[in-house]
């Protein structure tokens, strides 16, 4: 486990080095990217694999039309571009948690809660990801009125499409990995990771309103300048907590179906 560790550790610091260099992490995602990918290693060779499965499809449907999708998504979403520590750790914090746990007390179901909470994040990135860059105006989940893209909650048929397919891309790789998770609970709890992701987005998950251009957004500061004001959902749950809460449920689900 100490050799693989410290392999872990030497293969994570080139893989986040690659991503400083285009322009995929920030200084603080990367450190956490890297003490996501030791861990990860430390349980186990094909732990890394599924891990790095995740982190190059999440990159590379970032990259592709990144210039369309901020022009589309700029004056609503906070956080763009670079990941940052908050960010990578909303999406791999639980996948880490079951990691150490494997590392400490071997069993099974650290692979059923590892497996479902990478599905379930990579249903949620490929969601956004695709269904931003596909167009078409999105509705929300909750009230089914037209809301612009971006906006938490919101969703499109590309993007359910998009987020079955990442739920099923993890699921087919814990299975060549011969996880011992099914890989409909795999799928499932995939699946039940992004509609908790979309119906936390449109309910609880904390709006913002710019008073000078009349519109909802997530940050503080609008793109016209203007400091922006409370306008539902909960203080300080953003985004960041609402992708945790989706990995979680993920987990749980694989782990209860498994």
């Amino acid at each position: 486990m100490l050799f693989r560790a410290l392999i872990g550790a030497g293969l994570s610091l080139l893989v986040v080095i690659g991503a400083r260099t285009t322009r995929t992490l920030s200084i603080g995602g990367a450190c956490a990217a890297a003490l996501v990918g030791t861990l990860a290693v430390a349980a186990g060779w094909s732990w890394g694999v599924l891990l790095l499965s995740l982190f190059v499809s999440a990159s590379g449907l970032s990259k592709v039309g990144e210039h369309k999708k901020t022009e589309r998504t700029g004056s609503i979403i906070e956080k763009g571009g670079e990941r940052d520590a908050g960010q990578v750790l909303a999406n791999g914090g639980v996948f880490a948690a079951a990691a150490f746990g494997q590392i400490l007390l071997p069993s099974s179901i650290w692979f059923a809660m590892a497996a479902g909470s990478l599905a379930g994040s990579a249903a949620d990135t490929w969601a956004t990801e695709v269904g931003t860059l596909a167009g078409g105006e999105p509705v929300s989940i909750i009230s089914r009125k037209r809301v612009p893209t971006g906006t938490s909650g919101g969703v499109t048929v590309a993007g359910t499409v998009a987020a079955v397919a990442g739920a099923l891309f993890i699921a087919v790789a814990a299975t060549l990995a011969r996880w011992p998770v099914a890989f409909a609970a795999v799928a499932l709890g995939g699946v039940a990771g992004a509609l908790a992701d979309s119906v936390l987005g449109g309910t609880l998950q904390a709006r913002r309103w710019c008073d000078v251009c009349a519109v909802s957004t997530e940050r503080l500061v609008h793109s016209c300048g203007t400091t922006t004001r409370p306008a539902g959902g909960l203080a300080g749950f953003d985004n960041d907590l609402v992708n945790a809460v989706c990995s979680g449920v993920g987990a749980l689900v694989a782990l209860l179906l498994s």
